[in-house]
């Protein structure tokens, strides 16, 4: 404003910083600047906005700009998926996830664990098979949240399943899941 160039990393460093500290009064100053600079129309930035409105718990404006990032991808998607289900709105994120044109195992991870920890372990469930269905490869963060729906449920078989394939995939000495493990049991 005052002569200041400021560019995109400065812009993306500030979006950071407000959305860590959940300061959305700043976050939409920010975003009034990137507006005026012209930089309003770049995915990058758009990206970063939806994720500091969603920390900010402000689900009306990251959505707003969800809507009009251009060109979105899977990231896009995923970050809008996480905001609504941070801030308790699952079925909106569920109603999200499956609008996606493609999904990847980070959009599968957000779904099973908002939803393992909110309580709906059996939908954890069914997500986790319709991931399996669909071909995309469990990970650590997917193993995780699928102990943490065997303990909600008292599922020891499939607990013990789940514990099987951590083994099968060399993920047994990892402490978070070790932990997950123990928790379970």
């Amino acid at each position: 404003q005052n002569g200041i160039q400021v560019d995109q990393a400065t812009y993306a460093s500030l979006l950071r910083r407000c959305g860590d500290a959940k300061d959305l009064v700043h976050g939409r100053l920010v975003h009034a600047c990137i507006i005026r600079s012209g930089c309003y129309r770049k995915r990058f930035l758009g990206n970063l906005l939806v994720q500091m409105y969603g920390n900010c718990g402000s689900l009306e404006d990251a959505r707003a700009v969800f809507d009009h990032i251009p060109r979105r991808n899977v990231y896009s998607w995923n970050l809008m998926i996480a905001a609504y289900a941070q801030n308790g709105r699952l079925r909106d994120a569920r109603s999200m996830f499956e609008k996606m044109p493609e999904r990847d195992v980070v959009s599968w991870n957000t779904m099973i664990v908002a939803c393992a920890q909110s309580g709906y372990a059996k939908e954890a469930f069914e997500l986790f098979r319709q991931m399996e269905m669909e071909g995309a490869k469990p990970s650590k963060i997917t193993f995780i949240g699928i102990l943490d729906a065997c303990a909600t449920l008292v599922a020891l078989a499939e607990g013990q399943k789940i514990h099987a394939r951590i083994v099968d995939n060399g993920l047994e000495s990892d402490v978070v899941v070790r932990t997950a493990l123990v928790n379970m049991y």
